[in-house]
């Protein structure tokens, strides 16, 4: 089962993930930001971005959204944007 082992913050609206599989990458919010919702509307503040924290073994933040750390790390493996961590 792949997990969220730490996270930390890569800019406005990116975070740095690291998984429990050693791999590593950067994942924007821009998208989900952009749907404008009442859950993702929130994330468009850099400074509520910021507040993102690890539930379980996934991302969320305060207002209760979370995304998993699987579909986060296989849409980061997908766009190519997924490193193996250096030992």
């Amino acid at each position: 089962m792949i997990s969220l082992k730490s996270i930390s913050v890569a800019g406005p609206q990116s975070l740095l993930l690291e998984f429990s599989d050693g791999s590593v990458g950067e994942w924007s919010g821009a998208s989900v930001i952009e749907r404008d919702t009442v859950l993702t509307r929130p994330l468009a503040d850099p400074a509520y971005f910021a507040r993102a924290f690890i539930e379980g073994e996934g991302l969320a933040w305060p207002n209760g959204l979370e995304f998993s750390a699987r579909g986060l790390r296989d849409k980061l493996a997908a766009a190519d944007k997924l490193l193996l961590k250096a030992a």
